[in-house]
């Protein structure tokens, strides 16, 4: 399992109007695979998949969906929201 938990912090949010997901993810995770982690997890597609190295140590990574798909709707099926 690449994807550790969604999160859901002030600009997480924020993120969501432009169809971003925002999630912690395994520190050895590469953008490919996390992006077919999410495809194949929540029947979407991904646009693009962007990363960095939290000061915590983690690694976090922004998910963009493609328009036809929702991001608020994932974390709502996930019930976040």
């Amino acid at each position: 399992m690449l994807i550790k938990c969604f999160l859901v912090t002030e600009k997480a949010v924020s993120l969501l109007e432009k169809n971003i997901l925002t999630a912690i993810v395994d520190i050895r995770a590469r953008k490919p695979d996390i992006k077919k982690e999410i495809e194949r997890l929540f029947n979407v597609e991904v646009e693009k998949v962007n990363t960095l190295i939290t000061p915590k140590g983690e690694k976090k990574a922004y998910i963009k969906l493609k328009p036809q798909y929702s991001a608020e709707e994932i974390l709502s099926k996930l019930g976040v929201f």
